[in-house]
């Protein structure tokens, strides 16, 4: 026998299953983008190495230790995705789509990082991600949050989920700050996680973020973000919490939320849950004003957010185990005899044409009658449609209620649309 060859560690497969609970998740995500007037943008998953390495930063943990990097056959290096708002700003520069323009953009698909695996997280993700650029206003990162405070209430999991909040403030604020807490932490390096200490002279607000409990309990009396806020800044963040309570949006500020890549500025936000366990942030953004020109751009304001399709997903099939899968077929069509096939086949391809939103079950394999009504039962169908060479013959077919909703009759062809549009 030969040997079995299995997907590759942190790429997952997803089943026939769990497939119905990623269209009901990618359905409201692409109906809500349509009711907010944002517009579709699709970009490759592989880009040159050098437009990550610019936009998310060199000291970053996703360009440091998890992109998927090599070089093609002319040698030039080349990376798998890792994330997708540096690959839409090179899109937005490079088609003429951002100087002088506002523009409103989503996107969904595969992105690639070489993390450890676990529950939630895998080296094969699918993110969905909202890009806006030209507006300089609290007034769209509000929007964002608010489109995002919708996306959970229709989802039914805005009791799980928590806002939190933040401001990076500006970089010339952002590089007074750092030296203050380079400074402070200094003084307790020895006491510093082996990351910590690395980040330290690197990327230092990212020891804020670290999940240590003992480097959290240092950074207790360390200065404080907000105390380097001038008056834009400090107005920008007052604007944006008061249009979110004004819309009944509740959130933390929460000091130690700087997120992962370096092209942030002013407003951080996450939206986290305790559902998950360790899995917390489902979704999580903010502006990045200075991105498009460090990528060659003229300077355009944006703010975007970016949540995991499969942390989502997780999150909806915890909170609703139960939930049952819907039907493969609302109608079966169970064949008797050779002359039936073409016949059968041919009814239908007529439903489908004339009842396009019910699903249609065409029995193929053979088999007894008993033998196909139970693959009629299973497939979820209410309606059993037999056809037989009688029925051939006399232009008639069986209707078979599987599902208690009448008696079994048999009908004319012609009579058959009428009924299933009352039944059904």
């Amino acid at each position: 026998m030969a040997k079995k060859i299995q997907a590759i560690r942190g790429m997952n497969d997803c089943l026939p299953e769990q497939a119905p609970t990623w269209q009901a998740a990618e359905s409201a995500l692409r109906q809500l983008m349509s009711s907010y007037g944002y517009a579709e943008v699709r970009m490759p998953i592989m880009e040159t190495t050098g437009l990550f390495r610019r936009a998310i930063g060199e000291v970053t943990d996703v360009v440091e230790k998890e992109m998927y990097t090599f070089d093609d056959r002319n040698g030039e290096s080349m990376t798998l995705r890792p994330e997708g708002t540096a690959g839409c700003v090179r899109a937005g520069i490079e088609h003429g789509l951002l100087y002088n323009q506002e523009r409103r953009m989503w996107y969904m698909g595969p992105m690639f990082r070489y993390e450890r695996p676990q529950k939630g997280r895998y080296r094969q993700f699918h993110q969905f991600g909202v890009e806006v650029f030209g507006l300089q206003g609290p007034d769209i990162d509000a929007e964002l949050i608010m489109l995002t405070a919708r996306l959970w209430k229709q989802l039914g999991v805005s009791e799980h989920l928590v806002l939190q909040l933040n401001s990076l403030g500006q970089p010339s604020e952002r590089a007074e700050y750092r030296q203050a807490l380079v400074a402070y932490l200094e003084q307790f390096f020895d006491q510093l996680d082996e990351d910590s200490q690395r980040r330290l002279h690197t990327n230092p607000l990212r020891v804020l973020d670290s999940k240590n409990p003992d480097v959290q309990a240092l950074l207790h009396d360390a200065p404080v973000l907000s105390d380097y806020f001038g008056e834009e800044t400090q107005a920008h963040f007052t604007g944006l919490t008061a249009l979110l309570s004004a819309a009944g949006i509740e959130f933390e500020v929460n000091p130690r939320l700087v997120r992962g890549l370096d092209y942030y500025n002013l407003t951080v936000f996450e939206w986290v849950t305790e559902s998950l366990g360790a899995q917390g942030t489902v979704c999580g953004g903010g502006r990045y004003d200075g991105l498009v020109e460090q990528l060659g751009g003229q300077a355009t304001p944006a703010v975007g957010f970016a949540m995991g399709m499969e942390r989502l997903v997780l999150l909806l099939e915890t909170l609703n185990p139960d939930a049952s899968e819907p039907a493969l077929a609302d109608i079966y069509i169970a064949i008797m005899g050779d002359s039936a096939q073409t016949a059968g086949f041919a009814l239908a391809e007529q439903l489908r044409d004339q009842l396009p939103e019910l699903k249609v079950l065409s029995h193929c394999g053979g088999g007894n009658f008993k033998k196909q009504l139970k693959r009629a039962d299973k497939s979820g169908a209410g309606i059993a449609l037999i056809l037989g060479e009688d029925e051939v013959a006399r232009s008639e077919v069986t209707v078979k209620y599987l599902r208690g909703q009448g008696e079994q009759q048999t009908l004319a062809l012609d009579e058959l649309i009428a009924q299933l549009k009352k039944v059904i």
